[in-house]
């Protein structure tokens, strides 16, 4: 068995995982990340990031890089009903530093990330590695057990840190309290060539009745679509034909017809995410804490989980090494700091999670009574400019409205 030591542990290289490996090992300390996966070229759903988040790589040093490697910038958000445009949301009207969201492939993220954080000697990516269990002494955490092709380990640490995703296996051994509540849907993802109709700057929302769909432009010259079904309905799709769901797109982006009949062929061409959303009521325990989506699962409407998760990092790394700067008992100051940072993070959290069950419910009304109330609400929004920034705002601009030191470019270096 090899023992490694760090200042940290972190299970999971995703974005939470790594923005918290940058600036915690910037800040001096020593990180080791755990990973199961041996390379990042994966396929995620995740790829939008708000204009916070990109204000946060931006202080990090890494937009550069992200945006050479390859990126698409969103410029406008439009929500339409029936083929009726509803609302159009500008995002240069937003006056921060950062004002557009981006499209990045999580590849390219997470290499960017990786990256930044191995230019410090402190860093270590120990990829291929199933977390075993928690390594515990009267209550408290002192580090983790994995096994990779080598056999079994083990790495010591002053904290643990769990990144390791919505079905966190490292929150199960925590034996913290965790509720999982399910939403009415779930959501059939595919990907399709962009149509020579939409430009790769707007963020669609169609709707129709009870049926909704995302249609997101993705690097290079792709669109992401997510349509939603019952809760534990794909079976009954499945059984009706790809033919149903090729019609379910048509009704919704007549722009896409054609092109999904030809690139959509049969089930395996798309994907279904499961929409939770999770509470813990206390994200950590001595020597262990939870961030990103291991902490609070969120649904995908308006792609908030991925921006969360990196802020989580940073925001846990500015006060972990704050912690381990000061001198004498440390286990305590740990302890406090993490306390702190769920007590800082969890309010923005529940706005976002808040804002995302409203959407959710407005995309499950049916009725045409409420499908009607449900497009005077969007257009009233569209004409009340004033209205429809202060509901954007708190979706996108939390952060930047927060923090203007994000502008600096100078965040956990």
């Amino acid at each position: 068995m090899t023992t490694y030591t760090a200042d940290i542990a972190i299970i999971g290289a995703g974005p939470g995982g790594l923005s918290a490996a940058v600036a915690l090992s910037r800040a001096g300390l020593s990180v080791t990340v755990v990973e199961k996966t041996l390379t990042t070229e994966r396929s995620f759903r995740g790829e939008s990031l708000s204009p916070d988040a990109v204000a946060l790589l931006d202080a990090l040093g890494v937009l550069d890089d992200i945006t050479q490697s390859g990126a698409l910038v969103t410029r406008k958000l439009e929500i339409s009903e029936a083929g009726n445009l509803l609302m159009s949301a500008d995002f240069a009207d937003f006056d921060y530093p950062q004002p557009y969201p981006r499209e990045v492939p999580q590849p390219t993220l997470l290499n960017a990330l990786e990256k930044a954080a191995a230019e410090s000697d402190g860093f270590r990516m120990l990829r291929g590695a199933n977390v075993h269990d928690l390594i515990v002494t009267d209550g408290r955490v002192h580090g983790l057990t994995f096994a990779d092709a080598d056999g079994e380990h083990e790495v010591r640490a002053a904290l643990v840190v769990g990144a390791d995703g919505r079905y966190s296996k490292t929150v199960a051994l925590s034996k913290l309290d965790y509720e999982r509540i399910q939403l009415d849907r779930d959501v059939v993802w595919m990907r399709t060539p962009l149509p020579e109709q939409w430009d790769t700057e707007t963020y669609r929302i169609r709707m129709r009745g009870a049926d909704h769909g995302l249609f997101i432009p993705t690097y290079p010259d792709m669109v992401r679509v997510g349509f939603n079904i019952p809760k534990g309905s794909l079976g009954e799709l499945r059984k009706s034909g790809i033919a149903t769901l090729h019609q379910r797109i048509s009704d919704l982006a007549p722009e896409l017809s054609d092109l999904v009949r030809e690139h959509v062929t049969r089930f395996t061409d798309t994907s279904t995410l499961d929409i939770f959303t999770s509470r813990m009521p206390r994200w950590s325990r001595p020597g262990l804490v939870f961030i990103g989506d291991a902490a609070h699962t969120l649904s995908p409407v308006l792609g908030q989980g991925v921006n969360h998760a990196l802020i989580d990092g940073v925001v846990l790394a500015e006060l972990v090494s704050t912690a381990f700067g000061a001198t004498g008992g440390r286990e305590a100051r740990l302890d406090a700091a993490v306390l702190e940072f769920q007590g800082v993070r969890e309010p923005d959290v529940a706005a976002s999670r808040g804002l995302q069950l409203r959407q959710e419910w407005l995309f499950s009304i049916g009725h045409p009574v409420g499908v009607a109330a449900r497009s005077s609400l969007y257009r009233v929004l569209n004409l009340v400019k004033p209205l429809r920034l202060q509901i954007l705002s708190n979706a996108y601009f939390r952060l930047q409205r927060q923090r203007g030191d994000l502008a600096t470019g100078s965040l956990a270096r």
